[in-house]
């Protein structure tokens, strides 16, 4: 893997494309080794191998990937502000959360005003099957997504974790024709959680806004509060990153 990533870094360091001896002698290892490296790397994609000459250079998915990145932190920039409000207007806590493979990770994160809240922190990974944020962008993925979701088991983390593949998946596409998702202790037995989805200018969800309270203070009277205020923060950030509202 180090050898691999030095491999990547020797590739970016200077445009155009590399031989395997040049790249061998900055590499400080044999060519064949460089070879076996660069061939593995062809075959992810990470790297390309001109078909004429034999030299190599970056490969387009990790233009792919950078991208990804990139548009992750720019959903993350628009939605700080607009995040932020959220969190005045309500107290409680917020998070920005985008998926990745089965799980939600959290982009963000702006704790509540009370003294008692999540144990959530930035960088943190959770199920996707079983959390609002997580269900709210697999209700927009594709199919193939939803797929993947499902092949990894509906594992359930709490009494109330919805494991049946078929209701699980009807309850998508009610989250998908409601804007919103609830996860009324499907994830932790002690936490509730409101989310709506972050579109870009394609309509694709590309995040969910989630607020997060404890279950002694997620009223009825409270849900009805807390959902239309983080859909219009969905619908806000869906804004800023170019998405249509009047069209959606």
């Amino acid at each position: 893997m180090a050898a691999s990533l030095r491999l990547l870094k020797a590739l970016a360091r200077e445009p155009g494309a590399h031989g395997i001896t040049a790249l061998a002698r900055e590499l400080g290892l044999a060519k064949s080794t460089v070879h076996r490296l660069a061939s593995t790397m062809v075959a992810e994609g990470f790297v390309e191998q001109d078909s004429g000459d034999g030299r190599y250079r970056l490969g387009l998915t990790l233009f792919a990937l950078g991208t990804t990145v990139r548009r992750r932190m720019n959903v993350s920039a628009e939605a700080k502000p607009v995040l932020d409000a959220l969190r005045d207007a309500t107290g409680e806590t917020v998070h920005l959360a985008a998926l990745t493979e089965g799980d939600i990770v959290y982009l963000y994160k702006l704790d509540g005003v009370h003294a008692v809240g999540p144990r959530t922190w930035l960088g943190m990974r959770r199920p996707a099957h079983c959390t609002a944020e997580g269900r709210v962008l697999l209700a927009h993925a594709s199919p193939a997504v939803r797929q993947r979701a499902l092949g990894a088991g509906l594992q359930a983390l709490t009494a109330r974790t919805e494991t049946d593949p078929a209701r699980w998946a009807l309850g998508l596409d009610a989250v998908r024709l409601a804007g919103h998702a609830l996860d009324e202790g499907e994830c932790e037995d002690d936490t509730r959680t409101v989310a709506a989805p972050v579109l870009d200018a394609q309509g694709l969800a590309v995040a969910a806004v989630g607020l997060t309270v404890p279950a002694s203070r997620y009223t009825r009277k409270a849900q009805r509060q807390l959902v239309p205020a983080v859909e219009q923060a969905g619908r806000e950030i869906s804004r800023r990153l170019g998405w249509a509202t009047d069209g959606g």
